[in-house]
């Protein structure tokens, strides 16, 4: 696997350019420019609110580049959940020095463990992007279910084709997939009872 570029760039939003670092970390990998671009083209017309009502959390925050496009577009509040603490401090020095308010903040820890944390039905948006070898999506999944709210939406990427099979078993349901090369990419809404 190469090395990670490194920086990134945010691509919208009130911070559009700024430059983003990315360590060199196993299994660290920044979700693609034309990644990001498509998932938050999809975001403008699924978010159940207005940015500036919505609150996030960037569960496995790597670079915290999703978080950080999320913070650039007016969410009212994102959380970064990274225990890798060189990559925790990397992403507070970003948002110290995009001078972003104190309702975008860096949870040191376990990132299962912060999400399990979050008060019921509080999250508007969940980033779901753990390393691909590390088991947690579906775990991460299923522990999302009491965070997010009820017309909440959750981003997913993983190696394996994303389909409503798959959503469905986990208690969601497939709003929109793409895939980029060998990866697919999707958001996903809570299966409500009929």
């Amino acid at each position: 696997m190469p090395a990670p570029p490194g920086q990134v760039r945010i691509i919208s939003g009130q911070w559009r350019r700024s430059v983003v670092p990315v360590l060199d970390r196993p299994g660290l990998r920044p979700t693609p420019d034309r990644v990001r671009e498509t998932v938050f083209n999809w975001l403008q017309t699924r978010l159940p609110k207005e940015w500036a009502e919505c609150r996030v959390a960037d569960v496995f925050a790597g670079t915290g580049v999703l978080g950080l496009e999320a913070a650039s577009r007016g969410a009212a509040e994102v959380v970064f959940f990274e225990r890798d603490a060189a990559v925790a401090e990397a992403i507070r020095g970003t948002l110290v020095r995009l001078k972003a308010p104190p309702a975008h903040r860096v949870a040191m820890g376990d990132a299962m463990a912060g999400l399990r944390a979050l008060p019921a039905a509080s999250q508007d948006l969940l980033f779901l992007d753990p390393p691909y070898a590390s088991g947690l999506l579906e775990p991460a999944l299923e522990a999302a279910h009491r965070a997010l709210h009820p017309e909440g939406l959750v981003y997913v990427e993983r190696r394996e084709r994303i389909d409503a099979a798959w959503a469905g078993g986990l208690g969601y349901t497939l709003v929109v997939e793409g895939r980029m090369g060998a990866v697919s990419h999707a958001l996903l809404g809570l299966s409500l009872p009929a």
